[in-house]
Parts: structure tokens; C-alpha cells; sequence
């Protein structure tokens, strides 16, 4: 089928004939020349990446990290250098909100509408948008998401389920096993573990007597079989930062990486005759911004980095992965201020060896000032004021009350220690939440050519599509 001609055949058909295709002002010229390479190629397979809550200032944050301490150029503005990829922007707006969530933002995508934050493929008005995995798996390809944080959270369920709450993450692992993905990793054990559920019902068992391997271990992972569907829930809830992880000889052997795991489920389904599509997300970046975590965030984002690195190698070698990189909202918006001593600051992040989430858990209330600045130092190698110290210690003595913010189940300061922390490290945050950016879309392989450099989210459902050349008719 000549990709020219694909919507014209019916490809909005099921949409209805008042509907225009979206794509009619996308496609054309490409944006990148490399781009056309890939013109009149069809995508067998889809790699479809997240950085969730990426503000630009975080891809930043991590790229200067990347080249100033770790000697190299990240590998997402690798690609932008030698030319890679085509380059573009995205309006995420949500149908309530200039700001998204998640759950809409990653429903913009999946479902090709917009939908209220905190739903996932249900309109405004209750009906269901049919989530594209479901789509892809309808034509035979074989489906899977991969997340550092619950595999049942709002990024991988919006390419997946229709249900009216990202809430409900019990009921979105029980429409995992009714719609049989075929690759599941990441953490959320309380949503299929009998012992958690309120339910008391065994997932496990359940995902297991439905031809499923069930990964609970990075060895297990490593020792799964192609002739089987995939689950791998490593953690209770989400999984830990990676930065706190490579500090934990239990936490290496047991936690596979972002990385380890996007080759897992690459190497799952790439056999198979009519393809893949696979979600990978970095869903704790979001989780570090909402909490102004600066180490925390800098080190999720280079996790994401060293799995595109993984998702890249692949496409390259196959030739027929179209390779989506993007975020699906700002969070905080990270930035180096402007200083005499900018750069010994920002260098100085080098010696931070844990999040400021591992810190904050360890203080302990009956800890004096001078400990807890002790502390502080042996783990990030700052040596914080005594007022600062006093500061801290005030929300371990009931003087002051810790941030109810998102993720921050204990109320822990984490606005005064990063407040702290700018004044050694010159990172400055504009909030503690979502903000309404244009996010970066970067794309490699058949399909690339579709991409504009500005588009509206739910483009992007109709560009998957016609880059597989599957008609919209379901």
C-alpha cells in the first residue's frame, strides 16, 4: 500500500466522514534529511519511549552531567548531533487542562483523543477510545511496556486500557491478563500479589496458568523463554532510583535497569513474523522532579539514556523499528542559575552518592544538628550551614511540617533541602509539579518522515498507524 494513499483507502473511516485526518498537515517534506531514508518504508516494529515529567531542563541537567563528569555526550543529544533523527515539538494539553497528567497525556497518544486528567482512554463524555497496543496486537503484532514504576501506571496504561481512574491499578493488572500483552516489566507487586491486593487474588497464578513467565529477580529475567508471554514485577511499588541502587549490592543483583530490561523485551518479540510494539519508560524522572530530588532526577534521566542507547542499536541494525523519543509533560522545570561559581556547583553534583529521598529517610528524629549535618556531608559531600542544619532538623522535631507533595508518602522536607542544595549546587526549580511545556519528540526510522516539528499529541496515534500502514478500522 503506497503511504500516500493510506487514509484516503479508510484509515479514519471508523472515526467518521466529518472527521479530517490529522496527518494531512503533518505529512510532507521531511524535517530532518535523514528522514528520508525511511520514506515509503513500512515500520514492522514500534519502540515508543518515555521520559515522564522530562522539562527540557532535565534532558540538560543530564546531558552537561553526561559530558562534564562522565566524559561523554548523552546518547539522546548523540542523536541530535550526528543528525540521527528528526527533531520537533508537542502540545500535551489534556481535554481539562492546558497542564496534563499522565494518564491524559499518555491517552492523547494511545487513544488519539483527548481525555480529563487522572482518565485513561474515556472521553469527556464516557466512551472508550480503543488504546493502540490493543490496536497493533488486533493485526497480529505482539505488544509490551516496560516502566520503572508500576507496570500498571498511568504512562503504560494509556497505550493499553480504557478505564475511568489511573487510580485503579488492581483493575488494570487484572486487563493486562484479559488482554494478554505479551511483555509486562517493572514494579507494582502490591497489584498482583495476593498478600496486597484487597482482593486477595493470586495474579501471579493467574498470569501463570495464561502462559506466562513470571520474573520477580534480575536473574529470573535473564532466564525467561521466547515460547512464553512475559511478566517481571520487581518491587513493591515502584522501583528504587537508580542512583540509590548501584549503591546496594542487594539492589544491583536483584533490580534489573531500565536498560537490562528494554533489551529483555526487545529480544522477547523481535522473531516474531508481523512485529512488535513497545513502550519503555522512565517513569521515576517524573517522580524526582515532583520532589526537586536533583540527584535523584539526574540519574533516572541517564538511565533512559542508556536504554535508548539500547532501543537505537537495535533499530539501526534492523532497519524496519521506527523509534519514537519523548516526554509526556514538564515537571518543575530544572535549571542551572546563573553564578560566578556555576560551574564548580554544577560539578560538584559528581560527589552526590544517594537521592535526597534516601537521605531525608535515614535522619532520624532524636539525630542533633551537628549529626545531621554530618550526615548530609558524608553522603553528598556538602557541609550545610548551622542555620540549615536547624532548618533540617525542625521537621524532625515537630517544629515544622514536611511537603504533602505527590510520591512523598512521608512527608519529608524535600523543598528545604533542595532550597539548601541550590546554594551549592546553583539548580533552581520553578515548583514542585507539572508544568504545560512543548515537549521534545525526536524520531528514527519508517515513519520518521510523518514528523513535523510541531504537532498536537494525539497526531501522534494517526502517525503510528499510518507508519505501520494499519487502517483505523477496529
Amino acid at each position: 500500500m503506497k503511504r500516500r494513499s493510506f487514509f484516503k483507502l479508510g484509515g479514519l473511516a471508523a472515526l467518521g466522514s466529518t472527521l479530517v485526518n490529522p496527518l494531512e498537515t503533518l505529512a510532507g517534506t521531511p524535517s530532518n534529511n535523514q528522514t528520508n531514508n525511511f520514506i515509503n518504508k513500512k515500520a514492522k516494529n514500534i519502540i515508543f519511549m518515555v521520559s515522564d515529567g522530562m522539562s527540557s531542563g532535565t534532558l540538560n541537567l543530564a546531558n552537561m552531567y553526561s559530558n562534564r563528569i562522565l566524559g561523554k555526550s548523552g546518547n539522546w543529544l548523540q542523536l541530535y548531533t550526528e543528525n540521527k533523527v528528526s527533531r520537533g515539538l508537542m502540545d500535551m494539553a489534556s481535554a481539562s487542562s492546558i497542564v496534563t497528567d499522565s494518564a491524559a497525556a499518555s491517552s492523547s497518544w494511545g487513544g488519539g483523543a483527548r481525555v480529563n486528567n487522572g482518565s485513561l482512554n474515556i472521553s469527556p463524555s464516557g466512551e472508550e477510545n480503543l488504546p493502540i497496543w490493543q490496536k497493533f496486537k488486533l493485526k497480529g503484532k505482539k505488544a509490551g511496556c516496560v516502566t520503572t514504576v508500576p507496570i500498571t501506571h498511568a504512562t503504560p496504561a494509556g497505550f493499553t486500557v480504557s478505564i475511568k481512574s489511573r487510580n485503579n491499578q488492581a483493575a488494570i493488572a487484572e486487563e493486562y491478563l484479559r488482554i494478554g500483552y505479551d511483555v509486562l516489566l517493572g514494579g507494582g507487586q502490591q497489584y498482583f500479589d495476593s498478600e496486597h491486593r484487597k482482593d486477595k487474588k493470586d495474579l501471579y497464578q493467574a498470569f501463570g496458568k495464561q502462559n506466562y513467565v513470571v520474573a520477580k529477580t534480575k536473574s529470573e529475567l535473564k532466564n525467561t523463554t521466547k515460547s512464553k508471554k512475559l511478566l517481571g514485577v520487581f518491587d513493591y511499588d515502584a522501583l528504587p532510583y537508580e542512583i540509590d541502587r548501584k549503591q546496594s549490592k542487594e539492589l544491583t543483583d536483584k533490580i534489573p535497569t531500565l536498560a537490562e530490561m528494554t533489551d529483555v523485551a526487545i529480544n522477547q518479540m523481535k522473531d516474531h513474523k508481523e512485529g512488535f510494539v513497545l513502550q519503555v519508560e522512565s517513569g521515576k524522572v517524573d517522580w524526582a522532579a515532583h520532589a526537586n530530588d536533583v540527584s535523584a532526577l539526574i540519574h533516572e534521566q541517564l538511565q533512559f539514556d542508556e536504554a535508548i542507547a539500547v532501543a537505537m542499536k537495535f533499530a539501526e541494525q534492523d532497519g524496519n523499528t521506527l523509534v519514537v523519543i519523548t516526554t509526556d509533560h514538564g515537571n518543575a522545570n530544572p535549571g542551572m542559575i546563573y553564578g560566578k561559581y556555576a560551574n564548580e556547583h554544577f560539578d560538584s553534583l559528581a560527589k552526590y552518592n544517594y537521592t535526597n529521598e534516601y537521605i531525608l529517610n535515614s535522619i532520624k528524629n532524636n539525630q542533633s544538628e551537628n549529626q545531621i549535618r554530618d550526615y548530609i556531608k558524608s553522603l553528598i559531600h556538602v557541609e550545610i550551614s548551622d542555620d540549615e542544619a536547624k532548618t533540617i532538623a525542625s521537621y524532625y522535631n515537630g517544629l515544622s511540617k514536611g511537603d504533602d507533595g505527590l510520591y512523598n508518602y512521608k512527608h519529608l522536607p524535600f523543598k528545604a533541602f533542595a532550597e539548601i542544595q541550590k546554594n551549592y549546587n546553583s539548580v533552581g526549580w520553578i515548583s514542585m509539579d507539572h508544568s504545560a511545556d512543548y515537549v521534545e519528540v525526536a524520531m528514527f526510522g519508517p515513519g520518521s518522515n510523518l514528523h513535523k516539528p510541531f504537532m498536537k499529541n494525539t497526531d501522534m496515534h494517526y502517525l503510528l498507524l499510518q507508519a505501520a500502514e494499519i487502517e483505523n478500522k477496529f
